[in-house]
């Protein structure tokens, strides 16, 4: 899907054609979406299609007529009825005449600029609307960073009780997302690096300032992540143990259980057995059955006293 959007008076807007100054916004776009792009602002078809590939590496391209940033943003993907997240490349092509910002899915990154949201946007001051891009994406990726945060508070306390894999699956999945954003976090911050030094786009005096608070950001979602990632690393290991105890635990219910009714059926089969004479014990003798039971319960309730006091099934 292709969108052109405009600054006019200050205020966004969605246009039919792109002019000079204008905003394009390919969001999965098609084959003829791309090319038509491609041939009308000399941009290299391979270039647009570069972060329609979920493996592309964030980077800065500085071709002769065109300058291509890729960057990774969080994105947010249902499996299972959950939420999980991930990170998909971005890239905004800048050249002479207008931004075009390629990714395969609509991302939430860029509904604010789309609605007018962001402050001090104008779509033709290319340089400060890369940079409010990339300070957007590191908002979202510290917002998302907070909610992986709950999620494993919420399996903290859920764990305390499990005896199955599945919230230390949910852990690993948790892991597994702080693993992706810190690797993309750093690859951003490459780009951020290269970008200070970039003379090609035209600095404004206001984006010095914004270039700092995006480093910053950057650096606090990747702080961040490496933080919760040793927390949840610990909780892994710390709650894999947990759920051992607590099958262990079980088991040994299961064990003195087993032991206690073994006893009452070894009493009543000896007085039940066969003999010569007759039955073993009180042949005929209402009141010797239940002697017999009383015993029985007497000898389950003694083993299962000493059983649990035992150190052996601690």
């Amino acid at each position: 899907m292709m969108k052109t959007f405009n600054t006019v008076d200050g205020q966004i807007e969605e246009i039919a054609t792109a002019v000079p100054g204008s905003w394009i916004s390919l969001t999965d776009p098609s084959d003829a979406e791309l090319a038509t792009v491609s041939a009308h602002y000399d941009v290299e078809l391979a270039d647009l299609r570069a972060s329609l590939d979920d493996e592309e590496r964030s980077r800065v391209d500085v071709e002769d007529d065109y300058t291509m940033i890729v960057v990774d943003i969080p994105t947010v993907e249902n499996r299972g009825g959950r939420d999980w997240y991930e990170t998909i490349p971005l890239s905004i092509i800048v050249t002479g005449d207008i931004i075009v910002t390629v990714c395969s899915v609509d991302t939430p990154v860029l509904h604010p600029f789309m609605e007018g949201k962001i402050r001090n946007f104008n779509t033709f001051m290319k340089s400060r609307f890369i940079l409010q891009i990339l300070y957007r994406n590191a908002q979202m990726y510290l917002r998302y960073l907070r909610t992986v945060d709950r999620e494993s508070d919420k399996l903290e306390l859920r764990l305390y009780h499990a005896m199955q894999n599945r919230e230390i699956i949910m852990l690993m999945e948790l892991s597994k997302t702080l693993v992706y954003f810190a690797t993309s976090l750093k690859s951003n911050e490459i780009v951020l690096e290269k970008l200070t030094n970039l003379e090609r786009i035209k600095q404004y005096p206001d984006d010095e300032d914004l270039l700092g608070d995006v480093i910053v950001e950057n650096k606090q979602a990747i702080e961040m992540a490496s933080i919760y990632s040793g927390v949840l690393q610990g909780m892994m290991d710390a709650f894999g143990s947990i759920v051992s105890n607590n099958v262990n635990n079980v088991m040994r219910i299961f064990t003195i259980i087993s032991i206690v009714i073994s006893i009452p059926t070894l009493i009543f089969s000896a007085y039940g057995m066969n003999l010569s004479g007759g039955s073993l014990f009180f042949q005929g003798n209402v009141w010797g059955f239940l002697v017999i039971i009383a015993i029985s319960l007497a000898a389950a309730g003694v083993a299962a006293w000493v059983l649990t006091k035992s150190r052996i099934f601690r």
